[in-house]
């Protein structure tokens, strides 16, 4: 069965609730089983945790699933087993037993071989205490290498996977170190990057890079037998930094007073005031809109832009931020119609979840 790529958020929404969260579900509960049956308790609780308490990072992701046609359920494989991976891979660093960069490196090489049907899979404990995971980390490794080995043309994007990549790992080391080295790390990090992208400051270039979506998208695409080297170049340009800071950016801006309780770096809490930190998530909606014109299905791009909007303003820790209702609204306003629509119906969706 072949998935058409929707062109209106109704038949996105039907979709995503007939189609892929069923799909998304069977490839969760694969993991979590194998995940229960890790034999070292502290990498057991962390898997297990990543997966109950980030699935909508999968749900999510696994829209682009639209994009592979046919392939859709080879799509959704790939994006389950990445992002379970970045989601468990979070929590041991998040959690950790470890402030050891070098323990942090060597975990996140697992993403940089899930993405090298080439690379060989390691013991990417080697640096920490906890071993025993029954192969689970590296079958997740080999579940994308074996995805990405159906691409037939997979060299003329993979160099963009790879730093997209690279990035992302990037943040995860120096975002996780011990307190007093994380603003060092990441501003001099930063700094080797300012040229190629001097519209930003050090924290909203962080945010950036800590998303997966430009990979999934790239991914789905290739699964469809549409990549080119200079779709590559589109995708990898239109989504970073914009479309994934705005992911990212989001996230954090929902997150503030859960990460000031317990702590936790947010990259919201550098800007001088709340207008100036409004003023740049409206300026990443402007950009995102503006960079995605020019992709083909251009229609579902714009619904991801909207459908982020939607969903992380939907949040019912959104109810509690009182300070920013007005910031809400004009976020949700400035990206219009059907932003106002995966907000409506994602709220819906979250009381049927009882998740209010």
């Amino acid at each position: 069965m072949t998935l058409q790529v929707p062109t209106n958020a109704p038949l996105l929404m039907k979709n995503v609730y007939q189609k892929i969260f069923p799909q998304v579900k069977i490839e969760l509960n694969y993991w979590k089983k194998r995940a229960s049956q890790i034999t070292n308790e502290e990498l057991r609780t962390q898997a297990l945790a990543s997966i109950q308490d980030k699935k909508f990072h999968c749900q999510g992701g696994s829209v682009y699933s639209l994009l592979a046609g046919e392939e859709w359920k080879k799509a959704i494989r790939f994006i389950v087993a990445y992002q379970t991976i970045s989601d468990y891979l979070d929590n041991l660093c998040d959690r950790s037993t470890s402030l050891d960069p070098t323990d942090f490196s060597m975990l996140h090489q697992s993403m940089e071989d899930a993405l090298s049907p080439e690379n060989e899979v390691k013991n990417y404990y080697q640096y920490r205490e906890e071993q025993a995971d029954e192969r689970y980390l590296t079958d997740l490794v080999r579940t994308c290498q074996d995805v990405l080995r159906d691409i037939t043309n997979y060299s003329l994007f993979q160099e963009h996977m790879i730093q997209l990549e690279n990035l992302y790992s990037d943040l995860q080391v120096h975002k996780h170190v011990t307190h007093s080295e994380r603003i060092p790390r990441l501003e001099k990090w930063f700094k080797e990057h300012h040229r190629q992208w001097p519209m930003l400051e050090w924290y909203e270039f962080s945010a950036c890079t800590g998303s997966t979506l430009g990979i999934f998208c790239m991914v789905s695409y290739g699964l469809n037998n549409q990549m080119t080297t200079e779709l590559a170049d589109n995708v990898f340009e239109s989504y970073f930094p914009f479309l994934q800071g705005l992911h990212i950016m989001l996230d954090y801006f929902i997150d503030q007073d859960e990460d000031e309780t317990e702590g936790d770096l947010n990259f919201c809490n550098y800007y001088q005031d709340e207008l100036v930190l409004e003023k740049r998530l409206l300026y990443f909606v402007e950009q995102t809109n503006k960079h995605v014109q020019t992709l083909p299905n251009r229609k579902f791009h714009e619904m991801i832009q909207h459908g982020l909007i939607g969903l992380y303003l939907a949040d019912p820790k959104v109810r509690k931020m009182r300070q920013f209702k007005s910031t809400v609204k004009r976020l949700i306003k400035a990206s219009g119609r059907k932003a106002q629509f995966f907000h409506w119906n994602i709220k819906v969706y979250n009381r049927l979840a009882g998740r209010y």
